[in-house]
């Protein structure tokens, strides 16, 4: 009985030894092991995307250079203009660079849990002295914050390349159509929103895996959840982050977010756009004509004017640029926490 019971002792011990928690750092060894080649698709896609972005970055700025300051009475000032006026349309003004955090939120985020809960081995790794809820939670972290920093310093990079369009130079022959930060295409490509949207979009991969459990459903699922958050915030949500301000000045700085124009008369709503202007109206200010045989918009709100009309502009000033990212990318955050929260719940109670 002696030898028995010294021999039992010594292996509860070791056994209970065996069941503590093995440490965060050694976690975090076994997560780059695992995901060393997901983070390095992602660190070569970036960083050709970045090299590309750079390349035609320091091509626009020459052309900007140039065009700012050439002759406008030469001909070759003219080309010059033409240059840089076409020269963003590789990029479609930013549309190219929107598919960037749907596409990391899908091949990264989504097949964090999906693949070990399609193919079984979660039975084996969750089981391993990590813990289910430690190994989901430090998986989802750590690359979360990884994706976030990657998408933080390129955004740094698609500022750089826009500058020349942001640039107050008042040169009216150049295309600035881009000048505006509130920008539908590039709002959300600059400052602390980029991150914050790429962090999301893993977020919601990552729930979107757990939630399905199979890797090429979760992946769709990613980039059709994601596609209709960026159309809700983008048309709905955006606009109300601040009240906007409203003036009675028909010439809006090109810079501003205008949200709507209309007429009034006595203080009284009359119509919105010149288009809709009484009949009446439009025949007594329909001229003298412009060149296209039409009265320029510039002529008509004279003559609007002139007849007692007002019209008043609610807009969104460029110095709330920050304010705004500071706000979309808050409550982008506070949304990825949530998520990530639900699907450590989730890993809690379903995954068997």
């Amino acid at each position: 009985m002696t030898a028995l019971t010294t021999l039992i002792v010594p292996a509860r011990q070791e056994e209970g030894a065996s069941l503590r928690p093995v440490p965060w750092r050694r976690m975090a060894w076994v997560i780059w092991r695992q995901h060393r080649i997901a983070l390095g698709g992602v660190a070569a896609f970036l960083g050709a995307l970045a090299a590309y972005v750079w390349i035609l970055g320091l091509q626009l700025h020459h052309a900007y250079a140039a065009a700012t300051s050439c002759n406008p009475a030469s001909s070759a000032c003219s080309d010059l203009i033409t240059n840089f006026n076409f020269m963003n349309h590789v990029l479609q003004g930013g549309y190219v660079l929107q598919l960037v955090p749907p596409l990391i939120g899908a091949f990264i985020g989504a097949p964090v849990l999906a693949r070990e809960l399609e193919t079984g081995t979660f039975r084996y790794a969750w089981t391993q002295g990590f813990g289910r809820s430690r190994w989901a939670l430090a998986k989802l972290v750590a690359l979360g914050v990884v994706v976030a920093s990657a998408g933080g310093a390129f955004s740094v990079l698609v500022s750089w390349y826009y500058q020349p369009y942001f640039a107050a130079t008042g040169h009216p022959a150049l295309n600035l159509s881009e000048a505006s930060p509130f920008s539908l295409a590039l709002f959300d490509l600059r400052g602390v929103s980029f991150a914050a949207w790429t962090l999301a979009a893993f977020a919601i991969g990552g729930l979107a895996g757990m939630v399905i459990r199979r890797v090429v459903p979760a992946i769709v699922a990613t980039l059709a959840a994601y596609t209709g958050l960026a159309l809700v915030a983008a048309n709905l949500l955006r606009q109300h982050y601040l009240s906007p301000l409203l003036t009675r000045a028909v010439n809006v700085p090109g810079s501003a977010w205008v949200m709507s124009q209309w007429w009034t008369k006595g203080g009284k709503f009359a119509f919105y756009g010149w288009r809709d202007a009484p009949h009446d109206l439009l025949q007594a200010c329909a001229s003298p004509p412009g060149p296209l045989g039409k009265p320029s918009q510039e002529t008509l709100a004279q003559c609007f004017a002139q007849h007692g009309y007002t019209q008043l502009t609610s807009y969104q000033p460029a110095s709330r640029f920050w304010p705004f990212q500071w706000i979309e990318g808050g409550w982008l955050l506070a949304l990825s926490v949530l998520l990530i929260a639900v699907t450590l719940w989730l890993v809690r109670r379903r995954a068997s």
